[in-house]
């Protein structure tokens, strides 16, 4: 077995290109594969005042020399008083060296070449002994790492300010640290034909729903793929429709967002060279919850959602009503804001779609600037950028003072929302609802909605409806206290209905509102 088949307890497959009893052809035959490259580095060295010899190979910089050094070189070379005989040398070499020589902590035999260029890729050291065929595989995994910070995609103001990072160890090490429950399982996969990425599906033994669990293995089984360098691309082979422009799947850089979702009973899937973790199912509810909603009063909290959820609907029919109103039907607004409307546009050239088309996709080209350029003059661009464009076309003529708030306000409503992907969702229908709205006024939106609310009710997140609890009977109304608003914590006792586990309870209350001692 590999070393990750035997840490992990793989089922074993039968060894295809297995090692010979001469050693010098097996390090031979790594070396023909790995090919003539310049962090391939190999030592051959004596063992103790035996005679025989050895060689270590081991990938320069994905591992630590001074493991490489100090734990096995220096020991093997030095080993000479635990073999008494030459006939204990014959029989018992290997195995000392194995239990009593080398110190590392994880230490597996292997004899399939394939597997042992895997694992050397993987920062593993390959020791070979002269008259074995079992190769002695051992861990010493250091590469250079970036530091625990702040995510940059979800800043917060009251909650912890760790987020993951691009090594998977180290970001399941962050949700170990949360979870203590001994029933969390940290199951291994490696995804890539070629780039061998490390995956790991975490959940709650107790708490996660088999049936999510049971869909989210088999769909990751599926993906055949030559790599996966970012967890984009295992979200965009798992997720249900990937013609939809809404998400499907929850990703995130916190790990107090994953943490409390495998409390709530879904499934995590981390995978190694990303900050981003998935989360499966999720819900239209999940991407307009912000992580800190948990860690304010529910007063706070419930304004807040109730503010997302009026800026969802404004960043998708504010524009389209101006259309409408202006184009359509001036006679909704009161006469004298209706005569400023018009006094306002006397000058402009193009229809209302066409003048507030040219500014929203100004306002896009804007935002993918601002995100691309570096982060010290990103934010300026944006800001000045669109304080000078909007100032210069109302001078020009070319939109209506009106047109400019419209858009701002839209823009802002849009960058309301917690989760970016979402965002991105809303702003493709915006433009969409626009079209419509040019067309038939007011029934154009009507339409539109009509449109998006189906689209949404047609979508499932591994068998979860997008629109759980409005929509379907999986949920029931205990999760509506955490929806559009928040109750007082103590009054959300169950976790979601919507999925299915052995353990549906969270807290324990009496009427009181003590604790009870269980």
């Amino acid at each position: 077995m590999s070393f990750f088949d035997d840490l992990f307890k793989k089922k074993e497959e039968p060894i295809k290109n297995k090692t010979s009893s001469d050693y010098k052809k097996n390090v031979e035959q790594v070396k023909k594969i790995l090919g003539e490259s310049s962090d391939l580095s190999s030592r051959e060295f004596e063992v103790g005042n035996t005679g025989l010899k050895g060689t270590v190979i081991f990938i320069e910089g994905l591992v630590n020399t001074d493991i490489i050094n100090q734990e096995i070189l220096r020991n093997v070379m030095l080993f000479s008083r635990s073999v008494n005989s030459k006939k204990d040398l014959k029989n018992e070499l290997f195995e000392v060296i194995k239990n009593k020589t080398v110190t590392s902590a994880v230490i597996v035999e292997l004899e399939d070449i394939d597997k042992i260029v895997g694992d050397l890729m993987n920062g593993i050291v390959a020791i070979f002994i002269e008259g074995e065929s079992k190769v002695l595989m051992v861990e010493a995994k250091s590469w250079p790492t970036r530091g625990v910070g702040e995510p940059s995609t979800e800043s917060i103001i009251r909650g912890p300010s760790d987020g993951f990072v691009e090594t998977l160890r180290s970001n399941t090490a962050l949700i170990r640290r949360r979870i203590k429950d001994p029933t969390l399982r940290i199951q291994a996969m490696i995804l890539g034909k070629r780039s061998k990425t490390d995956v790991a599906v975490m959940y709650i033994e107790e708490t996660v729903d088999k049936r999510v669990l049971k869909e989210v293995k088999e769909r990751l089984d599926k993906i055949d793929i030559d790599a996966i360098l970012e967890s984009g691309y295992v979200e965009q082979f798992i997720e249900d429709s990937s013609l939809s422009p809404f998400p499907q799947i929850q990703s995130t850089q916190r790990p107090d967002v994953v943490a409390a979702a495998l409390y709530d009973g879904r499934v995590a899937i981390g995978i190694d060279n990303t900050p981003f973790v998935l989360i499966v199912p999720a819900t239209i509810v999940t991407f307009l919850q912000s992580p800190e909603d948990y860690n304010d009063r529910f007063i706070l909290t419930s304004f807040l959602r109730i503010l997302r959820f009026a800026s969802f609907l404004a960043s998708i029919f504010m524009p389209s009503i101006y259309i409408a109103i202006t184009a359509y039907h001036p006679d909704m607004l009161p006469a004298d804001l209706a005569l400023y409307v018009a006094g306002s546009r006397m000058n402009v050239p193009f229809p209302p779609f066409i003048e507030i088309f040219i500014m929203e996709i100004t306002l896009e080209l804007l935002r993918e600037a601002g995100e691309r350029l570096p982060s010290s003059v990103g934010g300026i661009i944006g800001i000045v950028g669109g304080l000078v464009l909007g100032q210069a076309a109302v001078e020009a003529g070319i939109v209506s003072p009106l047109l400019v708030i419209v858009v701002a306000v839209t823009a802002i409503a849009s960058s309301v929302m917690p989760n970016y992907s979402i965002s991105v969702g809303l702003r493709i229908f915006r433009f969409t609802v626009m079209i419509f709205a040019s067309m038939l006024g007011l029934y154009g939106i009507v339409l539109g909605a009509i449109l998006i609310l189906t689209h949404l009710c047609t979508l499932d997140s591994f068998g979860i409806a997008y629109l759980t609890p409005f929509v379907s009977t999986q949920g029931r109304a205990r999760d509506f206290k955490d929806s559009f608003i928040k109750m007082p914590i103590q009054s959300m006792k169950k976790r979601s209905a919507y999925l299915q586990r052995q353990d549906s309870t969270k807290l324990n209350i009496k009427d009181g509102g003590k604790y009870e001692d269980k």
